[in-house]
């Protein structure tokens, strides 16, 4: 019914294709003079030197003519699906975005299609009641098409409108949802239909979508209004579009996915090896029973040659398929791709220089690092390389530089900005812990001794070194361990058993030494967090059933060395655990399921849909991107992170033993971590152990307006007893997260029941938070905080020296030189830092928590709750305001003070860039 197959279109679309040709042949032939001069001969071949009809035109109207029924139409002829006498005339209004750059065959392309579109020929628009007809028992209906000859730009030169008009039956009925065909040979980017001339005018039906070409898929796409409808409140007359949408987005499960395709459905990490490369690039399965993980978008592409049960890799710069409408838009693609340029610039010169030297290059002095910043990376010219090499690497280096010297320096990072000492301060490596990039790992030390809960007989006795006597020795004016444990004074970092297993393995590979570590701190009375014990355990060996060693800061020059040494370790360690597991694992992959299972299962009318809309943007294609760039075998993260080649088996393993979604929830993972107790009299119902806990206390400010505007949007839409659990919808979008997208974790008791709006409520606040707040809170000070390499690294290179080890004896004549070649080498260092400064950048185009984008301004025709929304968008604002009030504060030292950066991470907006703040709608980058 919906499909547009007349054979007068057929007919004319073949004599148009000819015509086409010449079309081009005409415009080709002038494309090789000037672009002012091609653009002059497009208008003169087009419309004729006068402003007529140029010969491609008339004979394109003969043709037209030709084939057009003898019966002469007055303007935009409507077929409607009933008789009728008399009726109302209705316009629709079609607003199309053009790409901002294009290429001279692309701006041909527009002229012609501005001419299809003009005769009739490119759009089919046809208009759905909510009603069913009684005559054919469907919906009414009635069909037009766009009409009209250069449409002059809307808002923007980019937009352009167009128009159809209809004239409408008197018993039409309520307007519901309009489809669109697509006649062109390429897709167009729809951005809204607004239908004017019915008793509620006007209708918005907002798309913001690709549609298809009818070449590539012969289904006319279904647009709504912005109306919400729960699954029962389902007009008659769209009850069969809506399970038509769902259908077509889910697919059949088969094939290779196209790029046009805008179909969700599941599957395992089989892409992140290439085997058929290299047997080194073979990575394992992640979606397995012995190494479960959340399931990715489904591409369809077929088995490697090497290893059926890994999928053919696609390499850069072809694209790894997301649903059509999942990709970048324009301006992010720029900033993007930009950001790209800027990683490979600063991959090239470190690559260059380690070239010259015959080897990677370790930093010899600090001063080294600091000039990454003030010079940028110079390369070393080697008197012996012959003048013909000497030539090559100087005309690279020069293009490199003509290219922009911002390309080849870093942005002195945040942390050393006001105080480039910090970093050596045992208090700013505890104060790390709460305001730093990873806040989300320290826990209340609430059982003494620490145990691991690995198996002894394969990792040795559960028991820490850490001794109640020498953490005692560390504790003020006498103060016991019972006390300090009571009084909530005692935190550790504890990686150890997510550590351990890997151990050897890691230690195998080249340029990689790693420990399991633990890290007790003290807070002080005066509200000081400091380390006060840090324990490095290797796997036992055959001589030794425990190989635990336990530092803390002395005050001889030796044992300050190897203290400094230790904390690197740490910070190697928690670097790693960030960005495998708390980065990519708990706010990207876990996010993917979540997405794929709202389109498949929610429909694009539906309330919750509505409301998690703006929370998906774009994480589908970020995360396609970094399984092909970054997470895969060989990418960025194995060269330049503790794991290497086992780090996405470290992320599975974290994901098998530690994640739950209910402790995904602010509140619960604080108090999981006993760094928040339960108090009713508390706005969240948690009182923090720690006040001065910046990413707490300002993430219970932004988790609370959260809640509030998601409780008061559920209340809206499921006022009435058993609306929950009657959703059919929302009930399959529930079990299909749990079932497919998180499927070896299917039957655990804890995922949260969804019987009531309570329950409801608590499980898109917990997905609205990791998408926005979460994940804001441990990407965006990425690059702030470590791209200053001795601040954080993100791999070590060598154990710390023993006593009676070759090394120690080096160690002892130039700790620093020690010190420093065991953090990254400059090629890793700039590899890296290029990285964090790209996945730091806020887009141009970012849309912030409790912001609408204009071209989403139409998202709801719901005038109760656009209220709500800007009452959430109003508390977000008073919440920059206490987050800023707070900063100002000398009380609180962990964000203020001396040289101490302001904890910004969570403030609501930002500006593009590197900027350290902000909170995007969605996990974007």
């Amino acid at each position: 019914m919906f499909t547009v197959s007349t054979s007068n279109h057929l007919y004319l679309q073949k004599d148009l294709e000819s015509s086409r040709l010449r079309f081009f042949a005409v415009s080709g032939a002038r494309s090789k003079f000037r672009v002012r001069k091609a653009r002059d001969s497009r208008c003169r071949s087009l419309f004729g030197g006068n402003g007529s009809a140029g010969p491609v035109i008339s004979s394109l109207k003969k043709t037209v003519e030709a084939a057009s029924p003898s019966k002469k139409r007055d303007g935009n002829e409507s077929k409607i699906s009933s008789s009728f006498s008399g009726g109302i005339e209705v316009r629709a209004m079609i607003k199309i975005r053009k790409k901002m750059k294009e290429k001279l065959t692309e701006k041909i392309d527009d002229q012609w299609e501005y001419f299809i579109n003009g005769i009739g020929q490119g759009i089919l628009i046809r208009l759905i009641s909510e009603e069913i007809d009684p005559e054919t028992n469907s919906a009414r209906s009635i069909e037009s098409s766009v009409k009209g000859w250069l449409p002059k730009p809307a808002n923007g030169v980019h937009v352009l409108d167009y128009a159809a008009n209809f004239t409408v039956p008197r018993d039409f009925g309520s307007l519901g949802a309009v489809l669109i065909t697509n006649l062109h040979a390429k897709e167009f980017y729809l951005m809204e239909v607004v239908v004017h001339g019915f008793d509620v005018d006007p209708i918005y039906f907002p798309a913001n979508t690709w549609i298809h070409s009818r070449n590539d898929n012969s289904d006319s796409r279904i647009i709504f209004k912005n109306h919400a409808y729960l699954p029962s409140q389902t007009p008659p007359g769209l009850r069969d579009l809506r399970s038509k949408e769902l259908s077509s987005i889910r697919g059949n499960g088969r094939g290779e996915r196209k790029p046009y395709d805008r179909i969700y459905d599941y599957d395992v990490y089989n892409d992140l090896g290439n085997p058929d490369k290299s047997k080194d690039l073979a990575r394992p399965v992640l979606g397995v029973e012995n190494r479960p993980y959340p399931r990715r978008c489904r591409t369809g592409r077929p088995p490697s040659s090497s290893d059926p049960l890994t999928e053919r890799r696609i390499e850069k710069p072809h694209p790894v398929y997301v649903p059509r409408d999942e990709t970048f838009e324009e301006i992010k693609q720029n900033t993007f791709s930009a950001g790209r340029l800027k990683a490979l610039v600063h991959n090239l010169v470190p690559s260059i220089a380690a070239t010259l030297s015959k080897s990677d290059i370790s930093f010899k002095c600090f001063s080294e690092i600091d000039k990454l910043y003030i010079d940028g990376v110079v390369l070393n010219d080697e008197n012996h390389q012959e003048n013909s090499q000497k030539l090559f690497l100087s005309n690279i280096m020069k293009q490199v530089v003509n290219a922009g010297q911002t390309l080849l320096k870093y942005e002195i990072p945040a942390v050393i900005k006001s105080d480039r000492f910090s970093w050596l301060r045992d208090n700013e490596f505890a104060r790390q812990t709460l305001a730093g990039v990873n806040p989300v790992n320290i826990e209340c030390l609430r059982e003494f001794p620490i145990r691991s809960k690995l198996d002894p007989n394969v990792y040795g006795p559960p028991e820490s070194a850490i001794t109640k006597e020498l953490i005692e020795k560390e504790l003020y004016n006498g103060m016991s361990l019972e006390q300090a444990t009571e009084e909530k004074r005692l935190f550790v970092l504890d990686y150890h058993d997510i550590l351990l297993p890997f151990i050897k393995k890691i230690n195998a590979l080249p340029g990689r030494k790693v420990y399991a570590s633990r890290t007790v701190f003290f807070y002080s009375q005066t509200g000081i967090l400091r380390p006060i014990a840090i324990e490095l355990t290797l796997p036992p060996t055959p001589y030794s059933k425990t190989n635990k060693h336990v530092y803390t800061h002395g005050h001889d020059a030796t044992t300050h060395w190897i203290w400094k040494l230790a904390k690197a370790h740490v910070c190697s360690v928690d670097a790693g655990i960030h960005q495998l597991v708390n980065h990519w694992l708990r706010t990207h992959a876990s996010m993917e399921p979540y997405i794929i299972a709202t389109h498949r299962q929610l429909s694009s009318m539906h309330p919750i849909y509505k409301l998690l809309h703006p929370h998906m943007r774009y994480t589908l294609e970020i995360n396609a991107l970094a399984r092909q760039n970054l997470i895969n075998g060989g990418g960025i993260i194995e060269a330049s992170f503790l794991g290497g080649k086992y780090s996405m088996e470290l992320s599975s393993a974290a994901y098998k033993n530690m994640w739950r979604f209910d402790m995904e929830a602010l509140p619960a993972d604080l108090i999981r971590r006993g760094m928040a107790v339960e108090d009713p009299a508390m706005p969240n119902g948690v009182r923090l152990v720690i006040e001065d806990y910046p990413y707490a206390a300002d993430g219970l400010l932004v988790w609370s307006a959260i809640k509030e505007w998601v409780e008061s949007y559920v209340e809206h839409f499921y006022s009435e007893p058993n609306s929950v659990t009657n959703d059919v919808e929302l009930q399959a979008w529930w079990s299909e997260i749990k079932n497919k997208g998180h499927p070896e974790k299917r039957n655990e008791p804890w995922w949260p029941k969804l019987s009531t709006k309570e329950d409801l409520s608590g499980i898109l606040t917990t997905l609205i938070w990791v998408a926005s707040g979460q994940h804001a809170a441990i990407n965006f000070g990425q690059y702030p905080f470590g791209s200053y390499v001795p601040n954080r690294p993100t791999l070590m290179r060598k154990l710390i020296p023993q006593e009676g080890d070759p090394d120690y004896e080096n160690f002892i004549a130039n700790p620093q030189r020690s010190f420093l070649s065991s953090l990254p080498t400059k090629l890793q260092a700039t590899k890296v830092m290029a990285v964090q400064d790209t996945l730091s950048t806020h887009s141009p185009d970012e849309e912030y928590l409790g912001q609408v984008n204009q071209i989403h301004s139409h998202w709801i025709d719901d005038k109760r709750v656009l209220g709500l929304f800007t009452k959430f968008s109003s508390r977000l604002e008073e919440i920059e305001e206490i987050i800023n009030s707070r900063n100002k504060d000398a009380r609180l030292k962990n964000r203020s003070g001396a040289g101490v950066p302001p904890y910004e991470l969570l403030l609501p907006t930002s500006g593009p860039g590197v900027t350290g703040r902000g909170i995007p709608n969605s996990i974007s980058i």
